[in-house]
């Protein structure tokens, strides 16, 4: 019964998709009459021959309505919905918990279960399909509900608030640049400031290290960590934040704001301050089993899920925490305090933000929204956590032993570390799944509090409403008296596809206006109807399993379902779709209609075959050349020469003045992975960093003299998948060095570092030099010359299926 359709019921979604398809108009929602920019007014004064005899009017500016309020709108990463204090979890929120106190919490609300997605729902109030994002940035298809290219039709809320009278930041996290767009050569239109930001200070990928991020001012990329040793991005974005609104308020003090505050936490690395960490020593030495049903007991005494909301099972192939010999609970244990610091002391700084604002006697009239998450907690990290997340997305095992050895630099700038897939189980509490599991509320649960005090009366009150990220803009609209824009900068706007949770601060018992959503993100799919939730069920289980040996299933008829009651049925404990199948059919007709509607089809479980960058566009196709003319930095892997899996050589042109110079001549990643060409104290050196597990070198006996020389690194590779090669480097055409690199990096250097040309950033290939070891001489020219690297078919295959799941993570 619970396979997924029958020919007959396949019939069925064909004329639920026709019929939607042959509607014509796919989307409904708030009315639309309003155009910005607003027009220019009409002169109503008077122009005679000369200025004595004339009369002025000068254009007024426009004004946000009266009493319009500041908004901040708050959204954590990777933060699952049993994590934070307030909503039961064993992480200490006091932030969030003030918030709550002083406004509501909202206990049904939902993401899409990652990252990008969410992220441009909740900027523009529709589908992440209707905006083009029906995956991250780094998988997109050429279809319009996954080309990752979001239409000048859906702008987002900044722009309007904007053109009403706003002034707009985003600090934080971004992940909704298109793969191809996140270098200097743009364009831009779709970076923050293109969005309707006036202002953005953050990084543009996934994640960065938290303690030497990639951080761009606007478009300008900027290392604010150099010469700060204690520097900390998490507080950065906070202290760049409260700086922002003193200076505007203290400009304009009746103009009002809307700041986006979106941190990097707890997506990995994990990475507060030591002194987080500590706060958490011994917390969780009983384990994640015990944890789950620690925070399911909390939950019910704070009223946050009902009395008889059942515990889920421990989802497949994730291990019992008895299982775990001692030196295992150890470091496991060790790993999830540092998830739980990171969690607090993102909080601790997003309350700095609130507290400023608070001083200066704005906090009354501030809307607040605090999202904890963009989706459940994160899985990624598999069975063991990691100490390098990419050995792990590199096939490269590391031995728990050697990482527990290393255990003090968990959390360091010198790891890039997650945490066991079993913890983000356990912070998911009650529910099954994780992340990406866009199917089940394990992925799409989050908590969601709502304060602003002059206008909320029920403080402290709980609301039980089902809601989606897709209702904050249309919130937030009514909140502010705003319409919908009718046309924006010229382009038709597709109506707002959520709805506004307005009605809900006043009323508790009111029945929620958000009846159906649906859910997709790799073919896990759901659809929600009033208190029902039908969805299928992971055919290939978690991301911590080898996806390697399950047998792919068709994408429409392979995929078994399940339903639940979830109005009674808080948790999804309880698959009822044996006892209903006619209520799963209908939602399961329900869902494909929906699918039609917003872009979601056609359907695609792969990851693999998406990540193949040809399938995008792309600034690096057909080159087999690179040239630099002179020193560059912070080229984003994506947009740099790749040189895995295949032989490749580097030439520099230098001028030495002395025979003691230098500095990185060109390098690419960092301590999670990567290469550098150096001088050190004159003599060439290059450094070979397999995924921190382990290093080469090849290095030339003695310096070069003063002069102009030709550097030459020429490698050449053994053949197949992360196997070795010999590297020679040459000056002048005489080899001066020659050596072995038995393993190599097969599929990522990093997720965060970049590619340098005569200085480094982040993180060193190597700890014998540190960031930025600039080079002393004169640099004139770099060339990098890419072999072919074609692969056997056996080995491309096994190259996509691992670059599809890093690019997941």
């Amino acid at each position: 019964m619970r396979n997924e359709l029958t020919m007959k019921r396949k019939a069925g979604i064909c004329a639920a998709v026709g019929s939607v398809l042959a509607g014509g108009a796919l989307v409904s929602g708030a009315s639309a009459q309003e155009v910005l920019p607003v027009p220019p007014p009409t002169f109503k004064g008077q122009i005679g021959l000369s200025v004595k005899d004339s009369k002025t009017d000068f254009p007024q500016p426009v004004h946000a309505p009266k009493g319009a309020p500041n908004i901040v709108v708050i959204i954590l990463d990777d933060v699952g919905y049993g994590a934070s204090s307030t909503f039961g979890g064993p992480c200490n929120t006091p932030t969030l918990d003030k918030l709550a106190s002083n406004g509501l919490r909202y206990t049904q609300f939902h993401t899409t279960s990652i990252s990008s997605p969410t992220r441009a729902s909740l900027l523009t109030g529709r589908n992440h399909h209707s905006v083009h994002t029906g995956n991250i940035m780094e998988l997109g298809t050429g279809f319009p509900g996954y080309d990752t290219l979001m239409g000048k039709d859906t702008a987002t809320v900044a722009e309007v608030l904007r053109q009403k009278g706003w002034n707009t930041a985003w600090f934080g996290k971004n992940h909704n640049v298109p793969d191809w767009h996140n270098s200097m050569a743009g364009p831009f239109d779709l970076w923050p400031t293109g969005l309707g930001f006036e202002k953005f200070y953050g990084f543009i990928g996934a994640e960065t290290n938290q303690w030497r991020p990639a951080v761009f001012d606007g478009t300008k990329p900027i290392e604010p960590y150099l010469g700060n040793p204690d520097y900390n991005f998490d507080y950065d974005i906070a202290d760049q934040a409260i700086e922002w609104v003193r200076a505007q308020k203290a400009v304009a003090p009746d103009k009002p704001f809307f700041l986006y505050y979106a941190p990097g936490a707890t997506h990995s690395p994990h990475q507060p301050k030591k002194e987080w960490i500590a706060k958490y020593k011994g917390k969780f030495d009983q384990g994640w089993d015990k944890v789950r049903e620690e925070t399911l007991g909390r939950q019910k005494k704070l009223g946050i899920v009902p009395a008889d909301t059942k515990l889920t099972e421990r989802s497949r192939g994730l291990p019992a925490w008895d299982s775990l010999n001692a030196e295992q609970k150890q470091l496991s244990a060790y790993m999830m305090e540092i998830y739980a610091g990171y969690l607090s002391q993102t909080d601790y700084n997003a309350g700095r933000v609130l507290d400023a604002i608070d001083k200066l006697g704005q906090m009354d009239n501030t809307l607040v929204i605090y999202i904890c998450g963009d989706n459940g907690a994160s899985g990624e990290g598999m069975i063991q956590g990691s100490y390098n997340e990419l050995a792990m997305i590199n096939m490269i095992p590391e031995d728990y032993r050697e990482v527990l050895k290393q255990k003090d630099n968990l959390g360091t700038w010198k790891t890039h570390n997650h945490y066991p897939a079993a913890w983000a189980h356990a912070m998911n509490a009650p529910f099954q799944w994780v992340k990406i599991v866009a199917s089940h509320y394990g992925g799409t649960a989050n908590g969601m509090v709502v304060s602003w005090p002059s206008h909320i009366k029920d403080q402290g009150g709980i609301r039980a409403q089902w809601h989606h990220v897709i209702d904050i803009v249309p919130t937030l609209l009514e909140a502010t008296g705003i319409e919908q824009p009718s046309m924006v900068n010229g382009v038709a706007q597709k109506p707002i596809e959520g709805v506004s949770m307005l009605y809900s601060f006043d009323n508790p018992k009111a029945p929620t206006t958000h009846r159906t959503q649906y859910f997709e993100v790799f073919a896990h799919r759901a659809i929600y109807h009033d208190g029902w939730l039908a969805c299928t069920t992971p055919p290939y289980g978690g991301s911590w399993e080898d996806q390697t040996k399950f047998k792919r299933v068709d994408v429409i008829n392979g995929f078994k379902w399940e339903l639940y009651n979830v109005a009674e049925d808080f948790s999804e404990a309880v698959n009822v779709a044996d006892k209903y199948p006619d209520k799963l059919h209908d939602l399961q007709l329900l869902f494909y209609a929906e699918a039609a509607k917003y872009n979601v089809l056609p359907l695609d479980d792969s990851g693999s075959e998406r990540s193949d960058p040809t399938l995008r566009p792309s600034l690096t196709r057909g080159r087999t050349e690179f040239v630099y003319a002179g020193p560059v930095r912070r080229i984003h892997e994506a947009t740099a020469p790749n040189v895995r899996n295949r032989s490749f050589s580097i030439t520099a042109d230098v001028v030495l003045s002395k025979n003691s110079e230098q500095g990185v001549i060109v390098t690419h990643g960092g301590l999670s992975g990567g290469y550098a060409l150096v001088l050190e104290k004159g003599r060439p050196v290059f450094y070979y960093n397999m995924a921190n597990v382990a290093h080469y070198s090849v290095a030339a006996k003695r310096a070069l003299k003063p002069g102009k020389h030709t550097i030459v690194f020429d490698f050449k590779y053994d053949g197949g998948i992360g196997k070795g090669g010999t590297g020679t480097i040459s000056v002048d055409g005489q080899q001066v060095a020659q050596g072995r690199i038995e393993r190599t990096v097969p599929f990522r250097f990093s997720l965060d570092e970049t590619f340098d040309v005569g200085e480094d950033t982040g993180t060193p290939v190597t700890l014998s030099y540190d960031v930025p070891f600039k080079f002393t001489g004169t640099l004139e020219k770099v060339v990098i010359k890419p072999a072919d690297g074609r692969l056997s078919s056996s080995d491309q295959q096994k190259f996509e299926h691992t670059e599809a799941r890093l690019r997941a993570d």
